[in-house]
């Protein structure tokens, strides 16, 4: 009998013993990634502190309509160009307005003059108020005399008398401008059909300018200094 070489079934047979002894088991499952690496931090809110000099809170905007005082003490505007001309300002009176000014008083500030004309009653007033060549009273037409080079004519409109009013009218006489720089004096004439008049006294012509503050109501009139 032949007897075939033995070679070719003892290298099969080495290399299956081969491939099981490598195999040590079942493949693993493929490595899950990695969940330890945290998403990115967010990046840190702008600092909200005040930048320094701020005190804490954002400086308020002066508004050109509300002054520091109702015209009573001194204050000014740090020498701001003065915000009027000379030209006349008129403003309406509120629907049904009934008003009786009530006080009279004069303020310095820094390169200009306020007049105040407090009023009480119904309703907000109106004004014209503008530069004159004389002063003369109302109804009667008389001439009224104010110190000083010119005379700026104060027409608080939808005014009542204080009969009709309930109001109290101012009674004093000429408020000197004491302090002041150009205004000389203010002086208060009449009622008479639905307005009251006020002359205010100046040493010269200059730019003004008129708005109207509450709580008491009151009409403000702001005179720059002479040039």
């Amino acid at each position: 009998m032949t007897r075939r070489p033995l070679l070719p079934v003892c290298a099969a047979l080495s290399a299956a013993l081969l491939v099981a002894g490598c195999g040590g088991g079942a493949e693993p499952a493929a490595a899950t990634p990695s969940t330890s690496s945290a998403a990115p931090s967010p990046a840190p809110s702008p600092a909200t502190s005040p930048a320094a000099g701020d005190g804490g809170a954002p400086a308020a905007t002066p508004s050109a309509e509300e002054p520091e005082d109702d015209g009573d003490g001194g204050g000014g505007d740090g020498g701001a160009a003065f915000p009027g001309d000379a030209s006349p300002d008129t403003a309406a009176a509120s629907a049904g307005a009934q008003v009786t000014v009530t006080d009279v008083r004069t303020g310095r500030h820094d390169g200009f003059d306020r007049v105040v004309l407090e009023v009480d009653g119904a309703g907000t007033p109106g004004w014209d108020v503008r530069w004159v060549d004389a002063a003369s009273s109302q109804g009667s037409g008389a001439p009224v005399a104010v110190a000083g080079g010119a005379v700026l004519q104060v027409t608080v409109t939808g005014a009542g008398y204080p009969y009709d009013t309930g109001v109290e009218e101012y009674a004093g006489g000429p408020v000197a401008g004491q302090g002041t720089g150009n205004v000389t004096e203010v002086v208060f004439d009449a009622t008479y059909e639905g307005t009251t008049v006020a002359f205010v006294g100046a040493r010269a012509e200059a730019p003004f300018r008129v708005y109207l503050l509450q709580d008491p109501v009151r009409v403000v009139v702001e005179v720059a200094d002479a040039a």
